[in-house]
């Protein structure tokens, strides 16, 4: 599929080339109406969806005036009408005019719009009719266009779920930012570990109340998404006698030893359901590398450790580096930082600051260019604003 979406881009790039030589100017797009989704040959059969492993669509590409790379979606309704709310669009984007389409896909779109969520009261054998349709859209997203409906009468159906994968996201808010969804923080992905998040993150007072908060892997509990609390959460020992961890309103957590913590959620899926194991560790943020002198250090110890600001300071206040007593020039010598988690290497959990903007690796690759620094020199970090400075 990479190789065939290389040569298709190429093929564009050469189109437009040669337009651009004909007319001495880039081509413009225009939207045309609709185009065609064909109907297959098969339709007078039926369709059993849970052996069929796919069904192949194809269509006649739109018309945008030049050839383009096109992003087809694929739509299906019980109902011609495709009003809103009526059809789902299938995750799955192809780019070309032939796709094979996943018969689970289908099927879970099926049972949603059925609405039936429970497998017992199932019908078995349902043979549904069953309406599909294309979106089309140019490679940026824009000049979205729509097919012709075309009609599978017979459909074999059967109880398909989405299926549960571990959260791209999770979000902490409480009391300490007024339930404030949209200003959550974000917890940062650990870096080769699907699930895993952390953030040091400050739980002090909310006014005389102690921190309350909740986790969610959407951006608010009225999104949707698994909802983290007392509840549903795991909080192994350590971590409830050095937080204080105790059962809050409508069973919010809550720490009763206000202060800076590493706060850490670790999914684990057993079946359809999710274990979040939550745990709250001392705030130690570590300087690595040649900023510590001679060839580095790239442990955990107590002379690279960041002082912790403190308590009465609140929020916003920084976390502050040792001074440098090496010189970190650029490429894997420069300023590098990070907390340390128990079962991984010190970068899964690294972190840097980029022209006074803090950066995490998370799921990324070797965060570059470097950041020199020179004796003398302190890391300034302020987790809550996410900036920070070297001076």
């Amino acid at each position: 599929m990479k190789k065939l979406k290389n040569i298709l881009m190429l093929l564009a790039c050469l189109t437009l080339c040669w337009a651009c030589e004909r007319d001495g100017e880039l081509p413009t797009a225009s939207t045309p109406e609709s185009f065609v989704l064909n109907t297959p040959v098969y339709t007078a059969g039926i369709y059993d969806l849970k052996n069929a492993g796919s069904v192949q669509l194809t269509c006649t590409p739109p018309d945008y005036g030049f050839t383009a790379i096109t992003t087809y979606k694929v739509q299906v309704a019980l109902k011609n009408t495709f009003a809103a709310e009526e059809f789902v669009t299938l995750p799955t984007s192809y780019m070309t005019a032939k796709m094979n389409v996943s018969a689970t896909e289908i099927a879970v779109a099926l049972v949603g719009l059925l609405g039936i969520e429970d497998e017992a009261a199932f019908p078995t054998d349902t043979i549904l009719a069953t309406y599909i349709r294309l979106s089309a859209e140019l490679a940026d997203g824009s000049h979205t266009v729509l097919s012709n409906a075309i009609e599978l009468p017979k459909v074999k159906c059967y109880f398909a779920l989405p299926p549960v994968v571990m959260p791209n996201n999770i979000y902490l808010a409480g009391n300490i930012n007024e339930w404030k969804w949209d200003a959550a923080t974000v917890m940062v992905p650990v870096h080769g570990t699907e699930g895993k998040f952390w953030a040091v993150q400050y739980l002090g007072k909310a006014g005389n109340d102690n921190a309350e908060i909740r986790f969610n892997t959407a951006k608010g509990e009225d999104l949707g998404g698994a909802s983290i609390s007392m509840e549903n959460a795991v909080i192994d020992d350590d971590s409830k006698t050095l937080a204080d961890i105790a059962a809050g309103s409508n069973n919010a957590i809550t720490i009763g030893n206000p202060g800076w913590y590493i706060v850490v959620v670790t999914t684990e899926i057993s079946g359809r359901n999710y274990t979040f194991n939550v745990q709250f560790l001392e705030p130690k943020v570590y300087l690595f590398g040649r900023a510590m002198g001679g060839l580095g250090v790239w442990g955990a110890g107590t002379d690279n450790l960041f002082t912790v600001p403190d308590i009465s300071l609140g929020a916003d206040a920084d976390f502050v580096s040792p001074a440098f007593i090496g010189a970190p020039a650029g490429g894997s010598d420069g300023v590098r930082a990070c907390i340390v988690l128990s079962g991984h290497e010190w970068w899964n959990t690294e972190f840097m600051v980029f022209d006074s903007k803090l950066v995490y690796r998370a799921k990324g690759g070797d965060q570059e260019p470097r950041v020199p620094g020179t004796i003398g020199q302190k890391l300034y970090i302020n987790f809550t604003k996410g900036t920070g400075k070297i001076e």
